[in-house]
């Protein structure tokens, strides 16, 4: 392990030497982000999976740094450039784009304007130029005119020296370095409509004309800018003022005042308009891009990891229908395990011979299968069957709950659900998605690709190869902090276990398919190609409930239940006594049994599980319904206060299911009587929340939110006296983005 990257992370993370480099040792050992979190306390120093995730993504960015300096000076020296300032010089880039700074002047490189100039022999023309000695650039021009070279003039000798001396400019490290200081602090952003495409692009008005800072522009509109050009209807620019650039370019390169002093300004000039400004521009772009990326992927993930932690039903015999009007709902029952018992189709809108059809189908199926909870999925005619279920009879003690049935599509068309259920169709599996997200969402959303569940911000415009490891770090971190009942897991579920995947999670469900429920950990070392390392990983993410051993069902990992024993041993009880007495556990001096191999913060995590063994972490589950007879965005009216639940948390606000088939939009402006900088320091996904209606645009289908408590009579929020701030409607942050942007663009891009 590189000890200057290690020494480089413990810097930029405020953290010790000794922590990283366990870090690096256990990931490199083949550790996973959870394990190292939970059972590595000791090593780390407690460090938490957000840090151990930093530090072994900020190992990979700079494994890649030196994968780049070692193949520069591999090139240096092939093409004899390499000296040994030059070389310390590349070894002490401490960021990718001064090492490609450094590098640029010796880069192999295609035939240039400058190139050519030089094959006519002008570099020595240029050299005298450049030194800004006052010498007479025509005269001395004379001496370089050759037709056989194609210099016919004093001007063409001139115009070829100019070239080379722009490409000097451009190449210069330190002008370099300035002008990417320049362009993080002082470029704007701004767009204009391609012409003839207003009508085509209406969607993108808000940036028809359109211009702002760089170093403050939030993600969300970065990405919408960059979308609009990529689809042709936006024009964007993004550059600072020129003369602050040609200023801070003549400041450094021009240094006489004679006339070799005016063509080396000229030069200058061409060199920032010709070549310089192109290659900051597209650095920047880069930079922004990443930067916004890096903020779009962070909301979704928040949003994916409060999904996931959704508060479960539990196990309960479940009716769950998938609402449908011209070919009716599709109706399922399963048990408390979540297998499918019974389907059936109910058409709930239509005839009145159908719906009592409808209903006495329900009522059979209730009483026949025992239900205990109803889930309805909260697409097309979700309100209608909800209204249609309240209103027949069914047993009040039977919760009717609305369901979040996004990407319960592309489950239903998945290769998973397809083999899982072979001789039903799409329709069938999908109602089933329906009702198993009711009884514990994170078992059934793993089933799904993170990205079709649908609480992203642009997450088509973002780095894919991001997104994606970003997504699975969440959805482990969650799967693992809940526990994997091991006897009851999908091999979905279990593929994201700490140290399983899908071979071995396929070799679990066929060895308990064969073999029976599992009754211990230990049962584990029998799968077939399950070795040690995977069983360290695996085994204290993986519950037995009402096995021999009660430590299976909790958090202890196998390898700490010698010191548990060791405990019970002292105090003279089982491991059932020292769980459900208190006092027992109050009698327990923990310093008495810290050794090398275990410290404190494991034996306080063991004596959290023994108070709560295998604890849910996720809240307890709580009932909601929609407001009664507001089913369609038609029944709105300015000034309703209504019940929603979030379905979204972007930059600029939070979208919220009030039971009309559309989500409304509460503005981060409106999402608390206080200033908001962060909607996700106020909201989350699936959060229960009031809103008052401020405005319906029909014919858009767009609803504005207010989550405030201060509202004007008729529910408006207040005018104010100010001019509101020139900003796209909707999506304009309050003030300037939360990290500011005036670096240089690779110190932006550190973790």
């Amino acid at each position: 392990m590189n000890e200057s990257h290690m020494i480089t992370i413990t810097r930029e993370l405020n953290l010790n030497l000794a922590q990283v480099s366990a870090v690096a040792d256990l990931l490199a050992d083949g550790a996973t982000i959870p394990f190292i979190a939970r059972y590595r306390k000791e090593a780390t120093g407690s460090l938490d999976e957000v840090v151990v995730a930093q530090v072994r993504d900020r190992l990979e960015q700079l494994a890649e740094l030196q994968k780049r300096r070692e193949a520069i000076l591999k090139s240096l020296e092939e093409n004899g450039h390499l000296t040994d300032t030059l070389q310390e010089a590349v070894q002490n880039a401490a960021s990718l784009s001064k090492l490609e700074d450094i590098y640029l002047p010796y880069r192999p490189k295609r035939r240039t304007r400058a190139t050519m100039a030089r094959e006519k022999g002008l570099a020595p023309l240029a050299d005298l130029i450049f030194a800004q000695n006052r010498c007479a650039p025509v005269a001395a021009a004379q001496a370089y005119i050759d037709v056989e070279k194609q210099v016919n003039t004093a001007e063409e000798a001139l115009a070829g020296a100019r070239d080379i001396i722009a490409e000097w400019v451009a190449e210069d490290s330190k002008a370099r370095e300035k002008m990417r200081n320049l362009f993080a602090s002082r470029s704007t952003l701004q767009t204009r409509v391609a012409t003839g495409k207003e009508a085509e692009g209406i969607k993108y008005r808000d940036y028809f004309e359109w211009e702002e800072p760089a170093a403050t522009a939030p993600s969300h509109r970065i990405l919408a800018m960059r979308r609009g050009e990529r689809d042709d209807i936006l024009n964007l620019t993004v550059a600072p003022p020129e003369e602050d650039a040609l200023t801070l370019l003549e400041t450094q390169f021009v240094t006489g005042d004679g006339d070799d002093a005016e063509q080396v300004r000229a030069a200058v000039h061409d060199s920032y308009r010709r070549l310089l400004s192109r290659a900051m521009e597209t650095e920047l772009r880069l930079a922004l891009k990443e930067r916004a990326d890096t903020e779009a992927i962070r909301v979704f993930a928040d949003n994916l990891r409060e999904l996931l932690m959704a508060s479960p039903l539990g196990s309960k015999r479940t009716l769950a229908i998938d609402p449908g009007y011209r070919t009716g709902g599709k109706l399922v029952c399963l048990d408390r395990q979540g297998k499918l018992l019974h389907n059936d189709t109910v058409f709930i809108i239509g005839s009145e011979a159908r719906a009592k059809q409808a209903s006495e189908k329900i009522h059979e199926a209730v009483k026949q299968y025992r239900i205990e909870a109803i889930a309805v999925g909260n697409g097309t005619a979700s309100r209608e069957t909800e209204s249609f279920l309240k209103n027949i009879g069914l047993p009040s003690e039977i919760p009717i709950v609305m369901v979040n049935e996004s990407g319960a599509s592309i489950y239903s068309a998945s290769d998973v659900a397809r083999e899982e259920f072979p001789d039903h169709d799409i329709t069938v599996r999908g109602a089933v998605s329906i009702g198993r997200r009711l009884m514990d969402p994170l078992s059934e959303l793993v089933k799904i690709d993170p990205k079709s569940i649908g609480v992203g911000q642009y997450q088509h415009d973002v780095d894919q190869t991001a997104l994606k490891k970003t997504l699975d770090d969440t959805v482990v971190s969650c799967v693992n902090g809940v526990g994997v009942d091991l006897n009851r897991a999908s091999r979905e579920l279990l593929t994201y276990v700490s140290g399983l995947g899908p071979a071995l999670a396929q070799n679990i469900v066929q060895f308990r398919d064969a073999n029976g429920s599992f009754k211990t950990r230990k049962q584990l070392r029998e799968v077939p190609r399950l070795g040690p390392k995977a069983f360290e990983q695996c085994a204290g993410f993986l519950r037995i409930n009402g096995g021999p051993q009660p430590l299976d069902a909790s958090a202890v990992h196998p390898e700490s239940y010698p010191v548990v024993d060791t405990m019970t041993a002292d105090l003279d009880c089982t491991v059932e006594d020292l769980m459900k007495d208190e006092a027992l556990r109050r009698q327990i001096d923990l310093s008495r049994y810290v050794t090398n191999a275990i410290g404190l913060p494991t034996l306080k995590d063991i004596m959290e599980e023994l108070s709560k063994p295998g604890r849910d972490p996720r809240d307890p589950f709580e009932s909601f319904a929609f407001a009664d007879g507001i089913e369609d965005i038609k029944h709105l009216r300015t000034g309703m206060q209504l019940p929603g639940i979030v379905t979204n948390v972007t930059r600029f606000g939070a979208f919220v299911d009030i039971g009309v088939h559309q989500d409304g939009l509460v503005h981060i402006s409106q999402l608390a009587d206080r200033f908001v900088k962060d909607p996700a320091h106020v909201v989350k996904v699936n959060q229960k929340v009031t809103v008052t209606v401020l405005e319906v645009d029909l014919d858009r289908k767009r609803i504005a939110l207010s989550m405030k408590r201060k509202q004007t009579s008729n529910g408006a929020r207040p005018k104010r006296k100010a001019k509101p701030p020139k900003t796209p409607p909707r999506e304009a942050p309050q003030k300037a983005a939360d990290r500011p942007f005036n670096n240089p663009f690779a110190d932006l891009l550190k973790p």
